[in-house]
């Protein structure tokens, strides 16, 4: 059963990228270093609900 994610810019809060995980094999939240194109460089990126 995979959902829909969203995820989220650490530094500037800004909403990038969209991307699918498997529910039941990851109940924690996502972290992702990825590249922002506001903050222009790579950061962390969370998932958001």
């Amino acid at each position: 059963m995979r959902e829909t994610i969203t995820l989220e810019c650490t530094v500037c809060k800004n909403r990038n990228y969209t991307t699918t995980r498997n529910k039941k094999k990851h109940q924690d939240r996502l972290e992702i270093k990825k590249f922002c194109k506001t903050c222009r460089k790579h950061t962390p990126h969370k998932e958001i609900k």
